[in-house]
């Protein structure tokens, strides 16, 4: 054997967007999540409470507000307070 180890490529975590499907790179989604005090963005991706993963495409953030699939994904009722933060979004993408 030679001295030269190959080394495998690092594995890149894989999330799927509840609104269109979709896989991406975990990094490429904002994570949503249901906490006590209400709907909120996580922008580290571990904070606690049950999370849901949304793509940047607005499609996708609009039928999460129009619909019932964040409901279902984070099992929970979301109030309007709840889908506010969804329409802060909308309006101010980031």
């Amino acid at each position: 054997m030679t001295g030269k180890q190959t080394h495998r490529p690092k594995h890149v975590p894989q999330r799927t967007c509840v609104a269109c499907r979709n896989k991406f790179d975990k990094k490429l989604l904002t994570r949503v999540v249901h906490t006590p005090a209400g709907l909120v963005l996580d922008a580290t991706g571990k904070q606690n409470g049950r999370g849901a993963y949304l793509c940047d495409s607005v499609a996708c953030w609009q039928r999460a507000h129009t619909t019932d699939v964040l409901d279902k994904a984070l099992r929970v009722r979301l109030s309007k307070k709840d889908k506010t933060v969804l329409t802060t979004r909308l309006s101010n993408p980031s």
